[in-house]
């Protein structure tokens, strides 16, 4: 049986990933430009992001741009988006994504409430609170214009429940970006345009430290989710598909885990 035409089409949209450099927001910006969107990668790291936007201007229909950006810059949020508009005439779908993690978790060694690092503790708040407000924000100034548009925020299970193995500052500006996201779905509704939340679990990316995880760190992670195993960024493609198309007409405001089960899990103290 054949896809419905036009449930999952993306072609010709104009998307913005942040932090798509790597991890979860590359195979945000593989799945858009593989679906025939016009893809605007953004990151901090200028030289990563060319590599990979080479590297996938080399696939069938590869229509990428790049800016460099650190989201913690409201003005320079503003500035790239603002470029978008001024060369593709407006802006379909915003993956607010970029996000770090710089505090170890209280199970780990030097991590806790007490030990806290106030320079850390601020640098993350900068970008995966204020940064994704104000690429939200960014977004939703186009879009209400626009009558149209989808946003889409990159949480984590660790805003959703505790979680022992990430520090307080990635756990709070989590859990702040999915109450931030469903308010401004709601404000946003009237005028056409969805915000949508998805909640990663534990996924193989370089988030702690620039480097992938170790053997001991992925036993750990995995001793936490059913599936037993940690997640491939490959693997949020599908919803993250879902979620910029047609196909999700009828959402807004949907916190969606990508997990292998871990939320069903009632603890993992």
């Amino acid at each position: 049986m054949a896809v419905p035409e036009g449930l999952f089409d993306v072609r010709g949209a104009r998307v913005l990933v942040t932090g798509a450099a790597s991890g979860l927001g590359l195979a945000m910006a593989e799945v858009m430009v593989d679906g025939g969107a016009s893809v605007t990668l953004a990151d901090v790291d200028e030289p990563r992001l060319e590599e990979v936007a080479s590297g996938l201007r080399e696939r069938d229909g590869g229509d990428v741009r790049t800016v460099k950006l650190d989201v913690a810059d409201r003005a320079q949020v503003d500035a790239a988006v603002d470029g978008i508009v001024a060369d593709q005439g407006g802006l379909d779908v915003a993956f607010a994504n970029a996000g770090i993690s710089l505090e170890a978790g209280f199970r780990d060694p030097g991590g806790g409430i007490t030990t806290i690092n106030p320079e850390a503790w601020d640098r993350v708040l900068k970008v995966n609170l204020e940064g994704v407000i104000a690429t939200m924000a960014a977004a939703a100034r186009v879009m209400k214009q626009q009558r149209s548009g989808r946003i889409v925020v990159t949480a984590s299970t660790a805003g959703l429940r505790t979680d022992p193995f990430v520090g307080y500052s990635y756990a709070t500006t989590k859990a702040a970006v999915v109450s931030a996201a469903r308010q401004a779905a709601l404000e946003l509704a009237p005028h056409g345009v969805h915000v949508n939340v998805i909640a990663p679990g534990p996924i193989r990316t370089r988030i702690g430290g620039g480097v992938l995880p170790s053997r001991a760190v992925e036993d750990m992670w995995a001793a936490t989710v059913p599936l037993g195993r940690m997640g491939e960024p490959d693997e949020i493609k599908g919803v993250c598909l879902l979620l910029a198309s047609p196909a999700s007409s009828w959402m807004t405001g949907a916190v969606i885990a990508i997990d292998g089960g871990a939320l069903t899990m009632s603890h993992h103290l």
